[in-house]
């Protein structure tokens, strides 16, 4: 997402807390905001999936490998 999708969901929400928003403008502001938070739990998964934890026997275990592949959210 670039910074001008964001700018726009910025402006639909002030706008929308002022003067309100046609249906055509709620329904991008809706598409934006869901756009957005896929983005979000996109790069959370990236994160997440890089994520070694040292065990207590010493050995290195990855957590993207361990649960990567559940899709249970």
């Amino acid at each position: 997402m670039n910074q001008t999708s964001i700018d726009r969901i910025n402006e639909l929400a002030r706008k929308s807390k002022t003067v309100g928003l046609s249906p055509e403008e709620k329904e991008e502001q809706r598409k934006l905001r869901s756009e957005y938070i896929a983005n979000i739990r996109m790069n959370l998964r990236a994160q997440l999936d890089n994520i070694d934890i040292q065990e207590k026997d010493g050995s290195i275990t990855n957590l993207g490998e361990k649960y990567g592949n559940k899709t249970s959210h």
